[in-house]
């Protein structure tokens, strides 16, 4: 009965050991066979010649992005929970009757009162 089980957990501990096989190889032929980075003299503000695009880059790296991105993306997640929770109910709504009607309305209720702010704020416009 004990073996039954380690053999039925056998296809599970060969496709971990093959995931990790793969998670430690990639990085591992990444480092060695991967291009190196070379350093300039013309620029003394950068370190390593970027080798991506091969320019050598004007400023710094990381620019601080405006708060109106992080809404929008806010806002896309908001609109993904919504629609997360519009299927289920959807696909189920006659096992769960004149309830589940009831709390759904509330729920889009609510997601449209948020809406409306969020289009009066003037969170959707886009500069």
């Amino acid at each position: 009965m004990e073996n039954q089980i380690l053999i039925d957990y056998l296809p599970i501990a060969v496709l971990f050991g093959i995931a990790l096989f793969f998670a430690l190889l990639i990085p591992a032929l990444s480092l060695s066979l991967g291009p190196k980075p070379k350093p300039i003299d013309e620029a003394p503000i950068h370190k390593y010649m970027p080798y991506e695009s091969g320019i050598v880059a004007i400023g710094e790296a990381q620019r601080r992005l405006p708060v109106k991105f992080y809404r929008i993306a806010v806002l896309f997640i908001l609109f993904d929970v919504d629609i997360i929770l519009l299927v289920p109910w959807a696909i189920s709504f006659r096992q769960l009757g004149m309830f589940g009607l009831a709390v759904m309305g509330l729920f889009m209720f609510l997601f449209l009162l948020g809406d409306l702010w969020v289009w009066k704020k003037g969170l959707l416009e886009w500069e």
